[in-house]
């Protein structure tokens, strides 16, 4: 078990070992908004909320219970001053494990009292280094997947933890025409960008490109699964909301963004709303959009905020070859008091656009 690890490694370096039990905290904060969040057409991230609601809430408490200094993790990611000398978090010197994505919901007034001390280490360096201390761990197999998600997979875990009537059966249609393919048995079976395990065979290459939700009164909750041709996974715009703020952006600020953990990051411009929300403007399409995965903000290495998307902004898509998007020289800054819809109902007015292949 990881906790006898742990404590052997405390034994061998001879520094005090506590365990907390943060089962129920975990259970509220990670497993339950896991399950609500795949029930509702999202596909979440519990990485996060672990890091937001344990590691850097519940532990945080704790460490002062403790009259500790400093709070240290294991997370691959840097804390270094900045040209003002505040504190910023910086991405992990190897890159392959960098986790600053995870990380883009802690408090800004925190950082003075973080340690990430692997940070600017690799891998097989930290391996050689835990060898040369005799730490049992050295040769410890890397953790994959979510923590609490066993050999049988997400499906059959959602299914453990909810009522079969909570579940939400419905038609599976074909984007964009309407045509009823076949049914399903729930929507947590499917995410965005999915072309395995659809349970129709269309004859040709068909991915999932949208899923909705629906709720009527006194009936069983249900939900459409849309399948699609692959160009009508790429958007050039997203809505994201519940934004954090880990170092002032500009509103038209040109940021690196990440849309899931394993993307590279692709530029996009930020468009500030009145409402909070935040519309990006891409440069080039981007692939498989999906709501309930984070919108993580980076200028050059440096983690600067981050926010959850909501949905993708629909493209027209104008061809085999590629997507009609607005340019972006048109006037985005919101208006006052606008909100993110009506900024989008502005922008997509203009009448200068611009072809780009995906």
């Amino acid at each position: 078990l990881d906790v006898d690890d742990a404590r052997a490694v405390a034994d061998k370096l001879d520094i005090p070992f506590y365990v907390i039990n943060c089962e129920s905290q975990f259970r509220t904060t990670v497993i339950d908004n896991f399950v609500k969040d795949y029930l509702a057409a999202r596909t979440p991230i519990p990485c996060v909320n672990c890091n937001t609601f344990l590691k850097f809430d519940h532990l945080v408490q704790k460490m002062k219970e403790l009259d500790c200094d400093y709070l240290a993790t294991g997370h691959y990611a840097q804390i270094l001053p900045g040209p003002d000398g505040e504190p910023q978090i910086i991405t992990s010197s190897d890159d392959w494990k960098d986790q600053t994505y995870f990380l883009f919901t802690l408090n800004k007034e925190l950082l003075p009292k973080l340690m990430f001390p692997i940070g600017n280490r690799v891998k097989p360096e930290l391996r050689a280094y835990a060898e040369k201390a005799g730490l049992a761990v050295a040769r410890k197999k890397d953790s994959t997947g979510i923590c609490f998600i066993g050999k049988e997979g997400y499906s059959a875990f959602i299914e453990s933890e909810v009522p079969k009537s909570e579940l939400r059966p419905g038609l599976i249609r074909k984007y964009p025409s309407g045509e009823i393919l076949a049914q399903h048995d729930g929507i947590h079976k499917f995410t965005i960008g999915q072309r395995r395990g659809l349970g129709v065979a269309t004859g040709e290459p068909a991915y999932v490109v949208k899923i909705e939700v629906s709720e009527s009164d006194g009936a069983v909750p249900s939900g459409t699964v849309w399948l699609g041709d692959e160009k009508y996974l790429f958007s050039t715009e997203l809505l994201v909301e519940r934004l954090n703020w880990l170092d002032d952006v500009s509103d038209g600020e040109v940021v690196k963004v990440k849309i899931r953990y394993a993307h590279k990051g692709s530029d996009a411009i930020v468009v500030k709303c009145a409402d909070g929300t935040v519309i990006l403007r891409f440069f080039e399409p981007q692939r498989s959009v999906t709501p309930g995965q984070a919108a993580v903000f980076y200028r050059e290495k440096q983690l600067v905020g981050g926010g959850w998307i909501v949905k993708k902004l629909e493209a027209r898509v104008c061809d085999e070859a590629g997507l009609v998007i607005k340019s972006m020289d048109v006037k985005t800054s919101p208006l006052e008091n606008e909100t993110a819809d009506e900024v989008y109902a502005r922008i997509s007015t203009t009448p200068s656009e611009v072809s780009l292949n995906v």
